[in-house]
């Protein structure tokens, strides 16, 4: 049985984070993992339709992004870091028992790692637009990713890439608001997340998700053994769909891939229609 009271916060290790708590509080519960550059306000449209549903969302601003969970150092948003801390959400909301478990862009990789690591506490997998991890690293070399990925060997640079994003934020928001547009952002979303990400500490901290990537675990390449939805977006200039497709190479358990025609990166905004009718078979299938 959840936890039948709202959930704003919750800790771990030290660190407070900040929770959207909503929907029915006796529905099935689904965690929600945002990604970057954004927070918890990237779930504003998918979230009501899995309310209707009769579903209850947490979505938590993750490490880096809560400003109460925001240590220094890129050895403190290592992946295993992060899945713990989702795990700790869970054991809070669910007491002891498993969660439906969605996540786009970091969000994914978290729900990735949170399935491999501690299948027990996962229902389902959903991802949205990353790969498993593994047919992320095996297309890297082997098609277009590289190139996709430049950004990510960018802000290994300490300091300076988030130093001319400001810049930039500060010079250049209106061309910056286009930039997201182009990829399939809305210019009132991208807007909000460009304020989001430019509050004091808020990008270094984000950033050094990126730059822990080298101190990953091989525990985090596991096969997937939970039910998994991987939807992935035909429109995604960060992501090729090699990996996309090597990805059920990794599921050993009831697997569904589904390509969005036309649609960007930011699939729960872009999208949300369209995720809620790919999750609803997906969910309910393992309602208990």
């Amino acid at each position: 049985m959840a936890a039948t009271q709202r959930i704003t916060s919750f800790q771990r290790a030290g660190l407070t984070f900040d929770v959207t708590d909503q929907g029915p509080l006796d529905g099935e519960v689904i965690i929600l993992l945002h990604g970057f550059p954004q927070s918890s306000s990237s779930w504003n449209e998918l979230a009501p339709l899995l309310h209707a549903e009769g579903y209850r969302t947490l979505a938590p601003n993750q490490r880096g992004y809560s400003p109460r969970a925001r240590p220094k150092g890129r050895l403190a948003y290592r992946l295993k870091a992060t899945t713990e801390d989702a795990l700790a959400l869970i054991n809070v909301v669910g007491q002891g028992h498993p969660v439906h478990v969605i996540g786009h862009d970091w969000g994914a990789a978290v729900a990735w790692s949170l399935a491999s690591t501690h299948p027990e506490a996962v229902k389902t997998l959903t991802a949205l637009s990353v790969p498993h991890p593994a047919a992320f690293m095996r297309s890297l070399f082997t098609s277009t990713q590289f190139l996709r990925s430049w950004y990510m060997f960018a802000f290994q640079i300490p300091w300076l890439p988030e130093q001319v994003a400001l810049w930039l934020a500060r010079t250049s928001r209106p061309r910056m608001i286009t930039g997201m547009a182009a990829t399939g952002q809305t210019a009132v979303n991208a807007a909000r997340d460009i304020d989001y990400m430019t509050t004091p500490g808020t990008l270094t901290a984000a950033m050094n998700w990126y730059r822990a990537m080298p101190f990953g675990s091989p525990s985090q390449l596991r096969r997937i053994k939970v039910p998994t939805l991987y939807i992935y977006s035909d429109k995604d200039t960060a992501l090729g769909p090699k990996a996309a497709k090597l990805t059920a190479n990794y599921i050993t358990a009831p697997y569904t891939f589904h390509t969005l025609k036309g649609i960007g990166h930011w699939i729960p905004e872009q999208a949300p229609k369209e995720v809620a009718a790919l999750l609803h078979p997906h969910l309910s299938r393992h309602h208990t």
